[in-house]
């Protein structure tokens, strides 16, 4: 009996102490200064700016009640031997307020490679209307890159994914 006391002194601590709460991954879960790419402007390349759609929740049975989902935002290249860049990758809400800028500088995206963003079902910060908007650039004969985001949440034997894709706007 003697022995058992401090085991359910600890049990009883363990079970009462507050769990710290998980950090968000998706604030930045690639190294971005990896991919950092030093361009000149005798590179001679075009430039555009494409608007993609997300969504960190979407509305269930009425507007008072929503699922959270998990959003993977891919920045593909669809070229065979061009690299493409992204000069940068900025997340807004369904306001419109700039949550977060991933990067603020070019990163190179190699010929059929995907490069992306995770951003976790518990991070709501973007809401039912959240958006991206990325600046990049490329080779006049190269084709532009393309955007597209997947969203998905399961709960149970329940499951509920779609996407969307990017539109270039300017």
């Amino acid at each position: 009996m003697k022995h058992l006391f401090p085991f359910v002194l600890v049990i009883a601590l363990a079970a009462c102490a507050e769990k710290a709460p998980k950090a968000v991954s998706s604030v930045d879960p690639v190294n971005w200064n990896n991919r950092k790419a030093t361009l000149s402007a005798s590179d001679s390349l075009v430039s555009g700016i494409s608007y993609l759609s997300v969504y960190s929740e979407i509305y269930s049975e009425t507007e008072h009640r929503t699922h959270n989902l998990t959003s993977t935002i891919s920045m593909r290249n669809t070229n065979l031997r061009d690299t493409i860049y992204i000069h940068k990758a900025e997340y807004f809400d369904t306001k419109g307020n700039a949550i977060r800028t991933y990067f603020d500088f070019p990163i190179f995206i190699k010929p059929m490679e995907t490069v992306e963003i995770v951003i976790d079902e518990k991070d709501k910060s973007g809401g039912t209307g959240a958006n991206f908007l990325f600046r990049w650039a490329m080779k006049p004969s190269s084709h532009e890159p393309y955007f597209e985001g997947v969203m998905i949440s399961t709960s149970g034997q329940q499951g509920l994914s779609f996407t969307t894709q990017g539109k270039r706007i300017e």
